[in-house]
């Protein structure tokens, strides 16, 4: 199918150009996985626009994204300060989303950054004027990462202009956990046209317009993108933020709320909506199933209303079912606000049994892929993370990355009696994060050009 662009050009809106998109927007994270995240400021125009000529030369295209030789990746995205650092016009910015505009500390009432998690308390200089680009690397063991390392620092080299201001180191061990001790990131779409199947057989593939601009999406529509075609055509939004979790207040709360080891475990597993291995309360709702929870054939393989609509197996507020609701008929279109997530642990793991907080910086740099900011990252933060209506429970927040105070509370439905968790404390606070435009390949070469 083809539309006529304002320009009169005629635009494919269904065949995903694949050597054009980065193959982070896409390709699924390496597991395990060693990277990191590096941002950078731009001090000289010039210098700017030498660099992104470089990286347009490197960046890994989605072409490789099921290349079993090529899951290496570096990716790059750039904040609405950094595109203005490099001088792109301002008729072109402002076509950009008023989400990115703005930026994601100037959102952040909408997004529930408040208290420990306020933009005055992140890290520097996340949040700030100062970051520019955010280079994205990602491989599947510590050589490949150097190598994929080395690469970025060749970009860099020789540029005076360009500072590097900030850099998070992420990895994920081999047994694929979280600093929880919770296997993650089981669940993704899958995408029409990217060669990357989803992970639930039960989810169709979505149309590619969710997540890279210039395609046809879930309304139908082809969503706004940056002007001029080249710029905004085969980009995506991408959102990340360092999420420091007190892995320590995680494990004293449970203790305090259990009196067994096995019921300790059985009550994370009610808040985060699965068991330490993976496997689904929905399919596994008594006890942990470590075959189930490492099968990637059946341990996405259920949806909500069908398999559990009264939440009897997993509770409708946990954490997992909030931020994928599936096909539970209370939150409307879900389908219109799924996100491509590419979340990486960070920090040291804190040792099994310690319950008391040892200083050490650990969690989750969560990342997630979209092509509407206010309709994807941000419904599914305010809406289902910070708001309980669409449950049923307008009182209750998300019992993991919400800001709780003493009321706050889970409720787990059971028969004959209901149990609510209550007193929750806030196991995640937002160090910080930036709203990215991450464009296609063509685009970066647009960027880099002198003449622009």
């Amino acid at each position: 199918m083809t539309i006529t662009a304002p320009t009169g050009a005629s635009l494919n809106v269904t065949a995903l150009e694949l050597d054009d998109i980065q193959a982070g927007t896409l390709r699924p994270r390496p597991d395990p996985y060693a990277g990191a995240y590096l941002a950078l400021r731009i001090d000289d125009r010039r210098d700017g626009q030498e660099l992104v000529r470089r990286l347009a030369a490197v960046v890994s295209p989605a072409a490789e994204v099921l290349d079993p030789l090529a899951q290496a990746s570096l990716s790059v995205g750039f904040s609405f300060a950094g595109l203005q650092a490099l001088g792109v016009p301002q008729d072109s910015l402002d076509t950009f989303a008023p989400e990115f505009r703005q930026g994601m500390a100037a959102r952040a009432e909408e997004l529930g950054d408040v208290g420990p998690s306020a933009p005055a308390q992140w890290e520097r200089p996340l949040g700030s004027s100062d970051v520019h680009v955010v280079l994205v690397m990602l491989a599947p063991d510590v050589a490949r990462f150097e190598a994929t390392l080395a690469t970025a620092r060749a970009a860099l080299d020789r540029l005076p202009g360009i500072g590097r201001v900030w850099r998070q180191d992420v990895y994920s061990p081999h047994d694929g956990r979280n600093v929880l001790g919770f296997h993650d990131g089981i669940s993704q779409p899958g995408v029409e046209s990217s060669g990357v199947p989803g992970s639930n057989p039960h989810e169709a593939l979505l149309k590619p317009g969710e997540f890279v601009l210039g395609y046809l999406n879930e309304t139908g529509d082809v969503s706004p993108a940056p002007q001029p075609e080249v710029l905004g055509r085969n980009g995506s939004y991408l959102v990340f933020r360092k999420l420091y979790t007190d892995v320590a207040a995680f494990r004293r709360y449970f203790r305090e709320q259990a009196t067994s080891p096995a019921e300790e475990q059985a009550l994370a597993a009610k808040l985060i909506g699965r068991w330490p291995s993976g496997a689904p309360l929905a399919l596994a709702p008594d006890h942990d199933e470590p075959e189930l929870g490492a099968d990637p054939d059946r341990n996405n393989a259920f949806l909500y209303g069908a398999d559990d609509p009264q939440g009897l197996a997993c509770p409708v507020g946990s954490h997992a079912r909030r931020m994928n609701p599936r096909d539970a008929a209370v939150t409307g279109e879900v389908r219109l606000h799924r996100l491509i997530r590419r979340g990486a642990s960070y920090g040291p793991q804190l040792p099994e049994g310690i319950l008391d907080d040892d200083g050490g910086d650990r969690g989750l740099l969560f990342a997630a892929v979209n092509a509407n900011l206010a309709r994807q990252f941000e419904f599914v933060q305010a809406q289902w993370g910070n708001d309980g209506k669409f449950i049923g429970a307008p009182d209750e927040h998300d019992p993991l990355i919400a800001a709780h105070d003493e009321h706050d509370q889970l409720t787990v439905p059971h028969k004959p009696i209901r149990r609510r968790l209550k007193g929750l404390p806030t196991f995640v606070v937002n160090r910080g994060g930036e709203y990215c435009f991450q464009p296609g390949i063509r685009a970066l070469r647009w960027l880099g050009d002198r003449n622009t």
